[in-house]
């Protein structure tokens, strides 16, 4: 996946944990989906670290690098 559409996929759907899924993380997206994106925090620390390019799947791969 592009960077651009990793961030536009965290931005919009980030507090529904949609990222966390795509990334293989389904204990923390389950966590997202029920807390709102972790009451917001949770989404905007994940936003950041996507758009830093920081973010990595469950295998430690960096997610939107393609």
């Amino acid at each position: 996946m592009s960077k651009a559409g990793a961030i536009l996929i965290t931005f919009f759907l980030g507090g529904l944990g949609v990222h966390r899924f795509l990334t293989g993380k389904i204990g923390t997206g389950v966590i997202w989906l029920l807390t709102g994106g972790a009451c917001g925090i949770g989404w905007l620390v994940d936003l950041i670290m996507v758009i830093a390019g920081k973010y990595t799947d469950k295998d430690g791969n960096v997610w939107g690098t393609n």
